[in-house]
C-alpha cells in the first residue's frame, strides 16, 4: 500500500491516496487508529485520503483523527495535502479542496511554503467563562467552517513554565467539558509582543498535545483580532513543532478572510508493509 508520511510545522500525517487504492470508506477509521498508532506502526496525529471530488473541487480530502473519528477538517493538513496535489499533478498552484468542514482555497508560495483560506468560523463567543476544578478560566470558542471545528481559546500567563502535567491535565478537563457539546481542541496561549503569539493544543481525537494545530492558531487569531489584543497585519504564532503566519482579516467587526502559511515536509514516501495491518 504506497503511503507519504508529511508533516506542517510537526503536525504529521500519513497520506492515502484512495483514487488509485479503491479501499472501502468504512476502512479508513480502523485503519487510522492502526496507522497512527506511535511505535507499533507508523505513527501520526492523523490520517488523511485522498479522494475523487464530489462538486466542484480539484480532489477530495477526507480526515480522520489517530482515533479513528473522522475530523471535520485539518489546517495543517490541508497545507500538506495541497503540496501532496501539486506535486502530483492534481491542481496547480492554486486549488480547490474539498472537505468535510466545506471548499477550501490553497495555494504554493515555494517549495515547502503552502497557504490555504481556512473556513470562515460559523460559531464565535468572545467572553465565555468555564469551571474546572473550582478555578474560573475566561474561554472564548469558535467554530470554523460548517459543521464547524470546535475550539476553545484560553489564556494563561506564563504559558511556557506551566508543567507539562498540569497542562495536560487542565487540557483534558477542558476538552470534555460541558460547555463545548461537540467536544473542543483547547488552544492555550500567552502573547509575547505585538503580532506575537505563544500557543499550545490539545486536540481531541489525539487526545493530547500536538506539536501544532492549523484550525486552531486560525481560532485563536480569530479571538484575539475580534478582542483588538492583535491588528489585521500578519499574526506570527509560535509552537513546539514550529512557527505558523495567519492573516485576519476584519472588516464591521467580522472576520472576511483567514489565511494560514507555514511550511511542509515530506518525512517519507513508500510502501506500507504491516503485516498486522487490519485489512
Amino acid at each position: 500500500m504506497k503511503f507519504w508520511k508529511m508533516n506542517g510545522a510537526g503536525n504529521d500525517f500519513i497520506l492515502l491516496d484512495n483514487r488509485q487504492l479503491q479501499l472501502p470508506q468504512e476502512c479508513f477509521s480502523q485503519l487510522a487508529r492502526h496507522l497512527c498508532e506511535r511505535r507499533l506502526s507508523l505513527g501520526a496525529d492523523g490520517l488523511m485520503v485522498v479522494e475523487h471530488p464530489r462538486e466542484d473541487g480539484d480532489y477530495r480530502m477526507i480526515f480522520y483523527n489517530a482515533d479513528g473519528s473522522m475530523g471535520e477538517m485539518c489546517g495543517n493538513g490541508a497545507r500538506c495535502i495541497c503540496r501532496y496535489g501539486y506535486e502530483n499533478g492534481l491542481a496547480g498552484e492554486i486549488q480547490r479542496v474539498e472537505t468535510t468542514a466545506g471548499l477550501l482555497t490553497g495555494q504554493r508560495i515555494d517549495a515547502r511554503q503552502y497557504r490555504i483560506r481556512l473556513q470562515d468560523p460559523s460559531v464565535i463567543r468572545l467572553e465565555d467563562r468555564v469551571e474546572v476544578d473550582g478555578i474560573q478560566y475566561p474561554c472564548a470558542y469558535v467554530e470554523l467552517g460548517n459543521p464547524g471545528i470546535p475550539h476553545a481559546v484560553v489564556p494563561i500567563e506564563n504559558l511556557r513554565q506551566i508543567p507539562e502535567e498540569e497542562l495536560f491535565a487542565l487540557g483534558r478537563k477542558l476538552r470534555y467539558h460541558p460547555a463545548f457539546p461537540k467536544g473542543a481542541n483547547v488552544n492555550f496561549y500567552e502573547i509575547l509582543g505585538p503580532n506575537h503569539i505563544y500557543e499550545r493544543t490539545w486536540e481531541r481525537g489525539v487526545e493530547g498535545f500536538t506539536y501544532a494545530c492549523g484550525t486552531g492558531t486560525g481560532s485563536l487569531a480569530v479571538v484575539l483580532t475580534l478582542q483588538e489584543k492583535v491588528t489585521c497585519a500578519p499574526i506570527r504564532v509560535d509552537m513546539t513543532g514550529g512557527q505558523l503566519v495567519v492573516d485576519a482579516h476584519c472588516e464591521n467587526g467580522h472576520i472576511s478572510h483567514l489565511y494560514l502559511t507555514g511550511p511542509t515536509n515530506i518525512v517519507a514516501v513508500g510502501d506500507i508493509t504491516d503485516e498486522e495491518l487490519p485489512l
